[in-house]
Protein backbone atom coordinates (compact mmCIF):
# COMPACT_ATOMS: atom_id res chain seq x y z
CA UNK A 1 0.00 0.00 0.00
CA UNK A 2 1.33 3.79 -0.76
CA UNK A 3 0.05 6.56 0.13
CA UNK A 4 -1.01 9.97 -2.18
CA UNK A 5 1.44 12.58 -1.00
CA UNK A 6 0.40 16.35 -1.05
CA UNK A 7 2.29 19.14 -0.72
CA UNK A 8 0.03 22.04 -2.10
CA UNK A 9 -2.05 23.18 0.36
CA UNK A 10 -5.16 24.15 -2.28
CA UNK A 11 -4.74 20.69 -3.29
CA UNK A 12 -4.76 19.21 -0.17
CA UNK A 13 -8.17 21.14 0.44
CA UNK A 14 -9.64 19.91 -2.83
CA UNK A 15 -8.56 16.38 -2.38
CA UNK A 16 -10.41 16.28 1.03
CA UNK A 17 -13.59 18.49 -0.36
CA UNK A 18 -13.70 15.23 -3.11
CA UNK A 19 -13.89 12.44 -0.28
CA UNK A 20 -16.55 13.92 1.12
CA UNK A 21 -18.34 14.51 -1.26
CA UNK A 22 -18.20 10.73 -2.13
CA UNK A 23 -19.48 10.83 1.55
CA UNK A 24 -16.63 9.13 3.14
CA UNK A 25 -15.46 10.36 6.70
CA UNK A 26 -12.02 11.80 6.70
CA UNK A 27 -10.02 11.06 10.16
CA UNK A 28 -6.92 13.67 10.44
CA UNK A 29 -3.58 13.08 12.08
CA UNK A 30 -1.59 15.84 12.69
CA UNK A 31 2.26 15.18 12.95
CA UNK A 32 5.75 16.76 12.87
CA UNK A 33 6.84 13.49 10.96
CA UNK A 34 9.70 11.70 12.38
CA UNK A 35 7.05 9.07 13.43
CA UNK A 36 7.02 6.55 16.30
CA UNK A 37 4.71 3.78 17.72
CA UNK A 38 2.32 6.83 19.37
CA UNK A 39 1.98 8.51 15.93
CA UNK A 40 1.13 5.24 14.48
CA UNK A 41 -1.53 4.44 17.24
CA UNK A 42 -2.93 7.94 15.90
CA UNK A 43 -3.29 6.69 12.71
CA UNK A 44 -4.85 3.26 13.56
CA UNK A 45 -6.98 4.70 15.46
CA UNK A 46 -7.77 6.95 12.64
CA UNK A 47 -8.02 4.36 10.34
CA UNK A 48 -10.12 1.96 12.59
CA UNK A 49 -13.05 4.95 12.74
CA UNK A 50 -12.97 6.44 9.54
CA UNK A 51 -13.01 5.72 5.70
CA UNK A 52 -10.12 8.18 4.92
CA UNK A 53 -7.31 8.78 7.41
CA UNK A 54 -5.02 12.17 6.24
CA UNK A 55 -2.03 12.67 7.83
CA UNK A 56 -0.04 16.01 7.82
CA UNK A 57 3.55 16.01 8.20
CA UNK A 58 5.07 19.63 8.74
CA UNK A 59 7.33 20.72 11.14
CA UNK A 60 5.98 24.01 12.23
CA UNK A 61 8.11 27.15 12.98
CA UNK A 62 5.81 29.05 14.44
CA UNK A 63 6.04 26.65 17.87
CA UNK A 64 9.79 26.87 18.13
CA UNK A 65 11.32 29.49 20.46
CA UNK A 66 14.64 30.97 20.62
CA UNK A 67 17.17 28.78 20.66
CA UNK A 68 15.07 25.46 20.46
CA UNK A 69 15.85 23.03 18.22
CA UNK A 70 13.92 23.89 14.93
CA UNK A 71 16.99 23.16 12.56
CA UNK A 72 17.62 19.86 14.17
CA UNK A 73 14.20 18.01 14.79
CA UNK A 74 14.01 14.59 12.92
CA UNK A 75 13.24 14.75 9.12
CA UNK A 76 12.20 11.53 6.85
CA UNK A 77 9.43 12.15 4.64
CA UNK A 78 10.35 9.49 2.79
CA UNK A 79 10.43 7.15 5.70
CA UNK A 80 7.27 8.57 7.01
CA UNK A 81 5.63 7.97 4.24
CA UNK A 82 6.08 4.20 4.17
CA UNK A 83 5.71 3.89 7.87
CA UNK A 84 1.97 5.92 7.41
CA UNK A 85 1.03 3.75 4.97
CA UNK A 86 1.61 0.38 6.54
CA UNK A 87 -1.23 1.27 9.17
CA UNK A 88 -3.77 2.48 7.14
CA UNK A 89 -2.47 6.51 5.80
CA UNK A 90 -4.25 7.25 2.96
CA UNK A 91 -2.80 10.49 2.10
CA UNK A 92 0.01 12.77 3.49
CA UNK A 93 -0.20 16.45 3.25
CA UNK A 94 3.77 17.55 3.46
CA UNK A 95 3.84 21.34 2.45
CA UNK A 96 7.18 23.54 2.41
CA UNK A 97 6.76 26.07 4.85
CA UNK A 98 6.71 29.10 1.93
CA UNK A 99 3.81 27.59 0.81
CA UNK A 100 1.97 27.82 3.74
CA UNK A 101 2.92 31.03 4.62
CA UNK A 102 4.40 32.68 1.82
CA UNK A 103 5.06 35.89 4.05
CA UNK A 104 4.84 35.93 7.87
CA UNK A 105 1.54 35.80 9.09
CA UNK A 106 0.01 39.08 10.40
CA UNK A 107 -2.32 36.81 11.80
CA UNK A 108 -1.95 34.24 14.59
CA UNK A 109 -3.91 32.72 17.18
CA UNK A 110 -3.38 33.63 21.21
CA UNK A 111 -4.96 31.16 23.57
CA UNK A 112 -5.28 31.69 26.93
CA UNK A 113 -7.01 30.10 29.79
CA UNK A 114 -5.22 26.40 29.89
CA UNK A 115 -2.64 27.78 27.61
CA UNK A 116 -0.86 29.47 30.33
CA UNK A 117 0.15 27.76 32.51
CA UNK A 118 3.34 24.86 32.55
CA UNK A 119 3.90 24.64 29.28
CA UNK A 120 2.76 28.37 28.65
CA UNK A 121 5.18 29.76 31.34
CA UNK A 122 8.07 27.78 30.01
CA UNK A 123 8.09 28.45 26.36
CA UNK A 124 6.28 31.62 26.12
CA UNK A 125 4.48 31.72 22.95
CA UNK A 126 4.46 28.07 22.24
CA UNK A 127 0.74 27.44 22.06
CA UNK A 128 0.34 31.01 19.52
CA UNK A 129 2.57 29.05 17.37
CA UNK A 130 0.39 25.46 18.19
CA UNK A 131 -3.40 27.45 17.55
CA UNK A 132 -2.23 28.85 15.01
CA UNK A 133 -1.38 26.15 12.71
CA UNK A 134 -4.21 24.10 14.31
CA UNK A 135 -6.30 26.04 13.08
CA UNK A 136 -4.55 26.72 9.33
CA UNK A 137 -4.26 23.14 9.19
CA UNK A 138 -8.00 22.66 10.25
CA UNK A 139 -9.63 24.90 8.22
CA UNK A 140 -7.52 23.56 4.85
CA UNK A 141 -8.68 20.10 5.63
CA UNK A 142 -12.27 20.89 6.56
CA UNK A 143 -15.13 18.94 8.51
CA UNK A 144 -13.13 15.90 9.96
CA UNK A 145 -12.41 13.95 13.33
CA UNK A 146 -8.75 15.01 14.28
CA UNK A 147 -6.33 12.80 16.19
CA UNK A 148 -4.43 14.18 19.17
CA UNK A 149 -2.42 12.00 22.14
CA UNK A 150 -2.45 12.40 25.79
CA UNK A 151 0.95 12.62 25.41
CA UNK A 152 1.00 16.23 24.78
CA UNK A 153 -1.99 16.82 27.34
CA UNK A 154 -1.67 20.13 27.61
CA UNK A 155 -1.73 20.58 23.69
CA UNK A 156 -4.60 18.41 23.78
CA UNK A 157 -6.58 20.63 26.54
CA UNK A 158 -5.56 23.50 24.30
CA UNK A 159 -6.84 22.39 21.06
CA UNK A 160 -10.12 21.11 22.46
CA UNK A 161 -11.04 24.50 23.81
CA UNK A 162 -10.02 26.04 20.36
CA UNK A 163 -12.31 23.97 18.76
CA UNK A 164 -14.94 24.67 20.72
CA UNK A 165 -14.42 28.62 20.97
CA UNK A 166 -13.96 29.24 17.34
CA UNK A 167 -16.21 26.87 16.39
CA UNK A 168 -13.81 24.60 13.77
CA UNK A 169 -15.44 21.92 12.39
CA UNK A 170 -13.72 19.16 14.03
CA UNK A 171 -14.20 16.87 16.10
CA UNK A 172 -11.11 16.02 18.58
CA UNK A 173 -10.22 12.39 19.16
CA UNK A 174 -7.70 11.49 22.36
CA UNK A 175 -5.54 8.51 22.17
CA UNK A 176 -3.47 7.15 24.57
CA UNK A 177 -0.38 7.81 25.78
CA UNK A 178 1.88 5.20 23.56
CA UNK A 179 5.68 3.64 26.19
CA UNK A 180 8.27 1.93 26.36
CA UNK A 181 8.70 -1.33 28.54
CA UNK A 182 10.54 0.43 30.97
CA UNK A 183 7.78 3.40 30.74
CA UNK A 184 9.35 6.27 28.59
CA UNK A 185 6.61 7.90 26.81
CA UNK A 186 7.58 7.64 23.32
CA UNK A 187 8.80 11.22 21.62
CA UNK A 188 10.43 12.19 18.14
CA UNK A 189 12.74 13.69 20.65
CA UNK A 190 13.92 10.52 22.66
CA UNK A 191 15.87 9.85 19.25
CA UNK A 192 18.15 12.76 20.74
CA UNK A 193 19.33 10.29 24.11
CA UNK A 194 22.82 8.58 24.87
CA UNK A 195 22.89 5.16 25.93
CA UNK A 196 23.30 6.68 29.39
CA UNK A 197 20.82 9.24 29.54
CA UNK A 198 18.40 7.10 27.44
CA UNK A 199 18.54 4.27 30.63
CA UNK A 200 17.68 7.28 32.94
CA UNK A 201 14.92 8.67 30.71
CA UNK A 202 12.06 6.64 32.77
CA UNK A 203 12.62 8.51 35.80
CA UNK A 204 10.44 11.35 34.97
CA UNK A 205 7.11 8.94 34.61
CA UNK A 206 8.45 7.11 37.69
CA UNK A 207 8.36 10.70 39.74
CA UNK A 208 5.10 11.27 38.28
CA UNK A 209 4.35 7.68 39.43
CA UNK A 210 5.36 8.87 42.84
CA UNK A 211 2.79 12.12 43.09
CA UNK A 212 0.26 9.61 41.88
CA UNK A 213 0.59 7.13 44.47
CA UNK A 214 0.48 10.38 47.01
CA UNK A 215 -3.31 11.86 45.80
CA UNK A 216 -4.37 8.02 46.22
CA UNK A 217 -3.08 7.98 49.41
CA UNK A 218 -5.18 10.92 50.25
CA UNK A 219 -2.42 13.72 50.02
CA UNK A 220 -4.49 17.07 49.80
CA UNK A 221 -1.41 19.44 49.62
CA UNK A 222 -0.25 20.36 46.42
CA UNK A 223 3.37 21.24 47.49
CA UNK A 224 3.62 17.31 49.37
CA UNK A 225 2.31 16.17 45.93
CA UNK A 226 5.10 18.15 44.20
CA UNK A 227 7.42 16.82 46.63
CA UNK A 228 7.23 13.33 46.41
CA UNK A 229 7.26 13.76 42.52
CA UNK A 230 11.08 16.26 43.32
CA UNK A 231 12.30 13.34 45.77
CA UNK A 232 11.73 10.65 42.88
CA UNK A 233 13.57 12.61 40.29
CA UNK A 234 15.93 13.79 42.30
CA UNK A 235 17.65 10.72 42.76
CA UNK A 236 18.55 10.83 38.74
CA UNK A 237 21.45 13.75 38.37
CA UNK A 238 21.07 13.68 34.76
CA UNK A 239 17.65 15.54 35.30
CA UNK A 240 17.31 19.09 35.89
CA UNK A 241 13.62 19.56 36.01
CA UNK A 242 11.27 22.55 34.53
CA UNK A 243 8.53 22.00 36.58
CA UNK A 244 6.72 18.92 38.40
CA UNK A 245 2.90 20.03 38.87
CA UNK A 246 -0.63 17.75 39.68
CA UNK A 247 -3.48 20.40 37.91
CA UNK A 248 -6.55 20.24 37.72
CA UNK A 249 -6.92 17.99 33.75
CA UNK A 250 -8.60 20.71 31.73
CA UNK A 251 -8.27 24.49 33.55
CA UNK A 252 -4.57 22.79 34.16
CA UNK A 253 -4.27 25.26 37.35
CA UNK A 254 -3.27 23.87 40.70
CA UNK A 255 -6.20 23.74 43.36
CA UNK A 256 -5.50 24.70 46.50
CA UNK A 257 -6.68 21.11 47.78
CA UNK A 258 -6.37 18.17 46.04
CA UNK A 259 -9.87 16.57 45.40
CA UNK A 260 -11.20 14.45 42.36
CA UNK A 261 -10.09 13.90 38.98
CA UNK A 262 -6.43 15.18 38.62
CA UNK A 263 -3.47 15.50 36.00
CA UNK A 264 0.18 14.69 36.96
CA UNK A 265 2.63 16.75 34.46
CA UNK A 266 6.27 17.14 34.31
CA UNK A 267 8.78 18.56 31.95
CA UNK A 268 12.82 17.97 32.41
CA UNK A 269 15.94 18.12 30.83
CA UNK A 270 18.33 15.19 30.75
CA UNK A 271 21.26 16.77 28.48
CA UNK A 272 20.18 18.70 25.52
CA UNK A 273 16.73 17.19 25.35
CA UNK A 274 13.95 18.19 26.83
CA UNK A 275 11.11 15.45 27.88
CA UNK A 276 7.57 15.90 28.89
CA UNK A 277 5.08 13.56 30.30
CA UNK A 278 1.66 12.97 32.09
CA UNK A 279 -0.66 10.74 33.73
CA UNK A 280 -3.96 10.95 35.58
CA UNK A 281 -4.53 10.61 38.88
CA UNK A 282 -7.77 10.15 40.76
CA UNK A 283 -8.08 11.79 44.75
CA UNK A 284 -10.06 9.83 47.07
CA UNK A 285 -11.74 12.98 48.09
CA UNK A 286 -15.02 14.26 46.71
CA UNK A 287 -14.75 18.08 45.23
CA UNK A 288 -18.03 18.80 46.55
CA UNK A 289 -16.46 18.02 50.25
CA UNK A 290 -15.15 20.97 52.28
Amino acid sequence: MTVRLVTDPAEWRQVLDAEREGGRTVGLVPTMGALHGGHLSLLRAAAAQRDVVAMTDYVNPLQFGPGEDLAAYPRDLERDCQVAAGVGADLVFAPDPQDMFPVPPATTVHPEGPALPLEGTWRPGHFDGVATIVTKLLALSGPCWAYFGEKDWQQLVVVRRLVEDLSLPAGVVACPVVRESDGLALSSRNAYLTAPQREAAPTLYYALLAGRRAVEEGEEDPAAVRRAMADTLGRQPLFRPDYLEVADPETLLVPSRLAGDLRLLGAARIGTTRLIDNIPAASPHDRGQP
